[in-house]
C-alpha cells in the first residue's frame, strides 16, 4: 500500500476496487459524491454488487492508502440506493458552455487535493470521453460563471482558450501542422528580406558604377593604347584600303625533249 499523493483524478479514484480494513471488498467506484458551490469532493460511491442495486457511500477522509488497483479504507461505509444518488448535485458530464450559450465540450474529470477534497481543476473534453486518446482541457473553477444542473457557463469562445493537459492524434498533428507552418512563415520572412537587402545593395553598386566610371576625369588621348615611338602604329592606316593580291608568274611551258619541232608526236 502507497502513501496518498497531494492530489488525485477523481476518474483515477474511481477506477480502483474498495477494500475495508475487515479485508472485505465492496466493489470499484461508480461516482463522486460532491459539493459543486465550493467545487469540492465530499466522497465516493461504490458499487460492491454487480446485481445488488445497493450502493456504498465513502467519505474522503476514509481513505487510507492507493495501490495500483485497490483503495484502501478505514471505518463503515453508509448504504444508498441509485434514486438518491441521481438526486445528488454534481458538475461531472455537464454540459460547458461558452460566450451567447455555445456548446464547447463536457465536463469529465476533476483534479482533488486529497488533504482538503477542493477541486484544484476540472478536465474538459471537446468529444465523448469515453473515446480513446480524446483532448482535455483544464479549467479553473475561477473561469467559471454560473453552474446549473447539466451545465457550466462561462466567458469562453472556444476551448484553445484553456490549457490543454492531454492531446488526441488529430489535436497534436494539428498542433504541430500549425507550429510548422509558423515555422515555414518565418523562414519565407526571412529568407525574404535576405533577398531584398541583397537585391538594394546590388542596384547601389550598379549605380555607383554609372555615375562615378572609372575612366572620369581622363583626356580621351589618354584611354588610347600606348603604342612604341619607333614603330608605325597599325591604327593610323586602319582605314586605307589594301592592295589586291597578285596572282603567282605563270611558268612556262617545256617542250617535248628527244623530238624535234616538225616530227609528229603520235608517230
Amino acid at each position: 500500500m502507497a502513501a496518498l499523493p497531494e492530489q488525485l483524478l477523481l476518474s483515477d479514484l474511481l477506477r480502483l476496487r474498495v477494500r475495508c480494513d475487515q479485508g472485505l471488498d465492496h466493489g470499484a467506484g461508480v461516482m463522486g459524491w460532491m459539493h459543486p458551490p465550493v467545487h469540492r469532493l465530499l466522497g465516493w460511491v461504490s458499487k460492491p454488487s454487480a446485481f445488488a442495486p445497493g450502493r456504498l457511500v465513502w467519505r474522503l477522509d476514509q481513505l487510507r492508502g492507493l495501490s495500483e488497483v485497490e483503495a484502501f479504507v478505514r471505518g463503515e461505509p453508509e448504504s444508498t440506493d441509485p434514486a438518491t444518488l441521481e438526486r445528488l448535485p454534481t458538475l461531472m458530464e455537464a454540459s460547458l458552455l461558452g460566450v451567447g450559450g455555445i456548446p464547447l465540450g463536457s465536463v469529465v474529470d476533476a483534479a482533488v487535493e486529497l488533504r482538503s477534497g477542493r477541486i484544484l481543476h476540472y478536465l474538459v473534453a471537446r468529444s465523448d470521453p469515453r473515446l480513446p486518446g480524446s483532448s482535455r482541457w483544464r479549467l479553473s473553477p475561477d473561469r467559471i460563471l454560473d453552474q446549473q444542473p447539466g451545465r457550466v457557463e462561462t466567458a469562453l469562445e472556444q476551448l484553445d482558450d484553456l490549457p490543454l493537459v492531454r492531446a488526441s492524434v488529430r489535436q497534436e498533428f494539428l498542433r504541430r501542422s500549425r507550429r510548422w507552418r509558423d515555422q515555414v512563415g518565418e523562414e519565407t520572412a526571412r529568407l525574404r528580406q535576405q533577398v531584398q537587402q541583397a537585391g538594394g545593395r546590388f542596384e547601389e553598386k550598379i549605380e555607383g558604377w554609372l555615375e562615378e566610371p572609372p575612366w572620369e576625369g581622363e583626356a580621351p588621348e589618354s584611354r588610347r593604347p600606348r603604342w612604341p615611338e619607333d614603330r608605325p602604329d597599325p591604327l593610323d592606316d586602319w582605314d586605307r584600303p589594301e592592295a589586291p593580291p597578285q596572282p603567282p608568274p605563270a611558268r612556262p611551258r617545256e617542250r617535248p625533249r628527244g623530238r624535234d619541232a616538225g616530227e609528229d608526236p603520235w608517230i
